[in-house]
């Protein structure tokens, strides 16, 4: 995508994957963002973690044994490393399939799912970063969406102006033009060559993993532990984790320690689920909630119509 002012060269990339879109009640899209001049160093410092691990493309849904697991610690405490020192941001937005938004007869998953990266793209790309950015995104190929539609989709959103309330801004309406978000190029990629997109791939499982295992994570929990609870949490089910539980429960468990010792602002208890509430900080996890009685995911039978 040609961004207004042609002649801008790149200055900022971002790249993106996603959890479950279609299937589940909770799915996610993942957002690493950083200076395009760092990226060349940070893909190779992850490509030789990923190496040293044995691992020639990690993907979250692998994560069930050891292997994997060590890598993933690795990578997620890469990840925290560089966006403390202001390198990168990493931001996952996640959304309920049974909230009164997503819970209609036909909904649109694949449109849903655009509409979900349109959030995460303008309240990231251009609310996180110094003005006069312009990016280059480098999504997965490997996805239900069409990035040539999705170009003509962002060009049509982005043009008009939206006054409705953004959930990303407190509460304050604000008019949104296509200039706020310069997107100077999309090119999917091979997750498999893009160290990054794999990083945006495991904070998207992530994230996803600890809305919908939360209950089983408790229960490893409460086994890993010297001495078990005599009552189960309110709200926390009878559960037996599986092998591959066992190895993503672990992964989860270091995060949140590592969140706390970095003081990120990331919470799992409190949610029963990775939620930060203050999108400003670098490492950050968003809940899409309902804006309002009108907004709607999108059907099949009325895509263009439906609220975004």
């Amino acid at each position: 995508m040609t961004a207004e002012d042609s002649s801008s060269e790149p200055t900022h990339i971002a790249y993106t994957d996603e959890s479950k879109y279609n299937f589940g009640r909770y799915r996610g899209v993942s957002l690493v963002s950083l200076r395009l001049q760092d990226a060349g160093r940070l893909r190779r410092e992850l490509e030789r973690l990923l190496q040293e691990s044995d691992i020639s493309e990690f993907r979250w849904k692998k994560v069930g044994n050891a292997k994997y697991r060590f890598a993933a610690i690795k990578m997620q405490g890469y990840g925290v490393e560089k966006a403390t020192k202001g390198l990168l941001r990493v931001d996952v937005l996640t959304w309920d399939t049974e909230d009164t938004r997503h819970k209609l007869p036909g909904r649109d998953d694949i449109e849903n799912l655009q509409r979900m990266y349109y959030h995460l793209f303008k309240n990231v790309l251009r609310d996180r970063w110094p003005d006069g950015s312009v990016w280059r995104l480098r999504p997965d190929e490997n996805t239900a969406l069409r990035w040539d539609t999705m170009e003509d989709f962002l060009d049509m959103a982005s043009s008009r102006l939206d006054t409705r309330r953004d959930l990303f801004t407190a509460g304050k309406f604000r008019l949104r033009l296509k200039q706020e978000f310069s997107i100077e190029q999309i090119v999917p990629c091979k997750s498999h060559e893009e160290p990054l997109v794999q990083l945006a791939d495991l904070f998207a499982g992530l994230a996803v993993y600890s809305r919908t295992s939360y209950d089983c994570y408790k229960a490893w929990q409460s086994g890993s532990t010297p001495q078990l609870p005599l009552f189960e949490e309110e709200g926390e089910e009878s559960v037996q984790p599986s092998r591959s539980d066992q190895e993503r429960c672990q992964v989860l468990d270091k995060f949140d320690a590592l969140c706390k010792r970095r003081k990120l602002g990331v919470s799992l208890k409190t949610y029963r689920g990775l939620r930060t509430r203050d999108p400003k900080n670098p490492v950050n996890f968003w809940w899409y909630e309902p804006q309002c009685e009108e907004d709607k995911a999108p059907v099949r039978s009325a895509r263009r119509s439906a609220s975004a």
